[in-house]
This record gives structure tokens, C-alpha cells and sequence, in this order.
């Protein structure tokens, strides 16, 4: 009788550019910007747009970014997905275990078709989003209904306030400020999305704020010590506030001199925390009158946040059963 096959684990982020060269990354944009859970504007209108005027212009400009923080195995966002989710295999020996991404490479589609092709029936779904939106982790939902036909598919929603993550976020926060003087505040920086989509009924504000209350209570901090900011706005319309940027620019006008920066909302690092946070906020908050900005990398594959998210996949199969 043939052994049954393991059940799997598809451990899915955002997805990167595989090259930090204008070609690559207007690729990659191309595919990101297409999807109707990131852009909802009709595509009559978006699709010239997108192709005749933003791509020719961010790409370069975008390229020109990913290259400063690119890593000699790749984009920073691949590369750590890909050790975090070798981290949760080796927690998890009994399962198959891989990485996949909603855009780019290795693709989520072809990942569920290659593990129904193999005769893998049971599969876990693990969008590294810990705050639910309808913007990130329905879309990587739409894949899944898409292509899992033949397929038993748990998904994780969320975990915004998973207590053994929290615990892996606090634990980063104090070790970081254990090997350096504390700052005199500590920003929390999640992705913005637009206000429209939370007036909408999209719960990704209150998550944020739910995982941010968690964290503080475990850090004991004051209310005074700390501010939770949303950054990476695109577009004109209005987004989630306050804006990290201008968050800086005011704690900078107050004379704080100090500030380290911590975004939970990022499972790896990327282009939104190495560049944008740690480059261009730091160098914002410099020229603003503020002293050093020092950025608390994300979790990656530490060993907490692997035990912690082979724990929830864990119970979620548990729960299943």
C-alpha cells in the first residue's frame, strides 16, 4: 500500500523582483499593480495608466531602490521568506514545507498545481500578512480558491494577536534595546492602506492596533513612549494616519532626539523596511531636526517567530483534524 503523502505547508509572502533592474521590477509591478485587490480603479482606465506612465517612470526609480538593499542571494523579502520557511521545516519534519509568493517567483498558482500533481491532498495556507486585509491576504485567498480544486486547504487568516508572535515581537524589541540606549520613542510602523477600503468594512486598522496594544502591554510601555504610524502610501487619495513620514517630521519638531522604529506588520524584512524605513525616514527624521533613526529589523527566521508560526499551523491543522 502507498505511503500516504505528507500534508503541506505553503509559507506565502507578497512576492519581489528577481533582479534589481528596471525590466525586472516593472515585471514584477506589472503583475502586483494588475491585481483588483490592490487597484480597484476600472481597468479601462488603470491599464494605460499603469503601462504608459507609471511603470516607465517608477520602474528605474524602483529598480534604483531594490539595488541599495539587495542581498548576494537576491532580494531581501526572497531570501528571508525562503530561510524562514526552511526554520519552520525543520520544525515541522512531518510536513512538507515550502515558500511561495502572490506575484513574482516561486508563484503560489504553480506551487498548489505542482503539490496536487505530486498527490498531496492536505494543504496549509500561511500568508506571512499577521494583520488581515482585503488588500494582501484575500488576494493570496483569491489563488487559492482559483487553483485548489482536488485540494483540502486550511487558511490562516491572521494572527495579529497570536501570543506566542507577540511574544517573538517583544523578545526582538528588548534585545535590540538591550545591545543599544533605548530611543527616546518607539514608532510602529505597519503598511498604510487607503481610508476608503477601512470605511469599507476592511478590519486591517483595528488589527493593527490590536497587535500594537499587545506588544506595548508585554513591553510596559506608556502611552506617551510610543505611536503607532502607517507608511508606503501610493496615490492621491487619502490613507490610514498618521503617516510614519510625518509622524518623524513632528517628533523631530519636539526635540526628540532618538527614535527606533519596529513594523509588525512585515513577517522579513524588504523594500519597505530597509529602504524606505531605515534609508529615506532616517534621513527624513535626520534632516528635520532629529538625531538617528534606528530600525528593529523584522523577525525573519528567528528562531521564535519560526517556533511561533509552526505552532499556529500546528494547531490550525490540530483544529481540522
Amino acid at each position: 500500500m502507498p505511503d500516504t503523502p505528507p500534508p503541506a505547508l505553503l509559507v506565502v509572502n507578497l512576492g519581489t523582483p528577481e533582479a534589481p533592474t528596471p525590466r525586472a521590477v516593472r515585471r514584477y509591478l506589472a503583475e502586483f499593480l494588475h491585481d483588483h485587490r490592490v487597484v480597484q480603479l476600472t481597468r479601462w482606465l488603470w491599464c494605460p495608466l499603469l503601462h504608459f506612465v507609471i511603470l516607465p517612470l517608477r520602474g528605474p526609480k524602483a529598480a534604483a531602490k531594490y539595488a541599495s538593499i539587495w542581498l548576494p542571494d537576491g532580494s531581501p523579502l526572497a531570501v528571508h521568506t525562503r530561510r524562514l520557511a526552511a526554520a519552520m521545516q525543520a520544525r515541522l519534519p512531518d510536513w512538507r514545507v515550502l515558500d511561495a509568493m502572490r506575484y513574482g517567483q516561486p508563484a503560489l498558482a504553480a506551487r498548489l498545481r505542482a503539490l496536487r500533481a505530486e498527490g498531496i491532498r492536505s494543504v496549509v495556507v500561511l500568508p506571512l500578512y499577521p494583520q488581515y486585509s482585503t488588500t494582501t491576504t484575500e488576494s493570496v485567498r483569491d489563488v487559492v480558491r482559483r487553483e485548489a480544486a482536488g485540494l483540502e486547504v486550511q487558511f490562516i487568516e491572521q494572527y495579529a494577536t497570536d501570543p506566542h508572535w507577540v511574544a517573538a515581537v517583544v523578545a526582538s524589541v528588548r534585545q535590540w534595546r538591550e545591545r543599544h540606549e533605548p530611543g527616546e520613542h518607539l514608532l510602529f510602523s505597519y503598511h498604510g492602506l487607503p481610508q476608503r477600503l477601512a470605511r469599507n468594512g476592511d478590519p486591517y486598522p483595528q488589527q493593527c492596533e490590536a497587535s500594537t496594544r499587545a506588544i506595548v502591554q508585554a513591553l510596559g510601555l506608556s502611552d506617551d513612549e510610543w505611536t503607532l504610524t502607517y507608511q508606503s502610501r501610493f496615490g492621491k487619495e487619502r490613507w490610514l494616519e498618521p503617516a510614519t513620514d510625518a509622524t518623524l517630521q513632528a517628533l523631530a519638531a519636539r526635540g526628540v532626539k532618538r527614535v527606533d522604529v519596529v513594523c509588525p506588520g512585515f513577517a522579513v524584512d524588504c523594500l519597505e523596511t530597509l529602504e524606505e524605513i531605515a534609508m529615506q525616514n532616517a534621513e527624513l527624521f535626520h534632516e528635520a531636526g532629529g538625531g538617528e533613526l534606528r530600525y528593529v529589523p523584522c523577525l525573519n527566521d528567528d528562531a521564535l517567530h519560526a517556533d511561533a508560526l509552526a505552532a499556529l499551523v500546528r494547531r490550525v491543522a490540530g483544529a481540522g483534524a
